[in-house]
């Protein structure tokens, strides 16, 4: 991890307490916990259940896609941008072991428009990189996602 714990600080986000990723609600997600670092990089500290497998002993693909792609939302976040994933590039470098302690780090790379680009990593205890992904995110009008919860 590139600071340590006491050197993050939990990234409030809004209060979409189900969602797959960060959702606290969520018995069946990931429940994520995001914190941001003093470089304004986004950090969560993570151990995979083994309800997540996909090869014996490690992470299902398609859960390392989510997690990258959660935390590179929250970059967007961190920066008060609501935004959609439009477009997503995975590398899966490693596989990932479930139940060890992992580090998954993201940052906002740059933004044109409503065109946010971001990055993520997934680590391992010894720093070791798992898997990456860059994203091309849209913003959008957070109203959106308030008018659709009521419905």
């Amino acid at each position: 991890m590139p600071e340590s714990v006491s050197r993050l600080t939990p990234l409030a986000h809004g209060a979409l307490n189900h969602c797959f990723g960060c959702g606290l609600e969520n018995p069946s997600g990931l429940r994520l916990r995001f914190f941001t670092a003093e470089d304004g990089s986004i950090v969560c500290p993570l151990r995979l259940a083994r309800r997540f497998a996909g090869p014996p002993g490690h992470a299902h693909g398609g859960i390392i896609a989510t997690l990258l792609d959660e935390a590179m939302s929250k970059a967007n976040r961190a920066r008060s941008v609501t935004a959609m994933t439009r477009q997503m590039s995975v590398e899966y470098l490693r596989p990932v072991p479930l139940g060890a302690r992992l580090t998954l780090t993201a940052r906002h790379l740059s933004a044109h428009g409503r065109s946010h680009h971001c990055e993520a990593q997934l680590t391992d205890a010894a720093g070791q990189v798992l898997a990456t992904a860059t994203a091309l995110f849209i913003a959008i009008n957070p109203e959106r996602f308030r008018r659709a919860a009521e419905d």
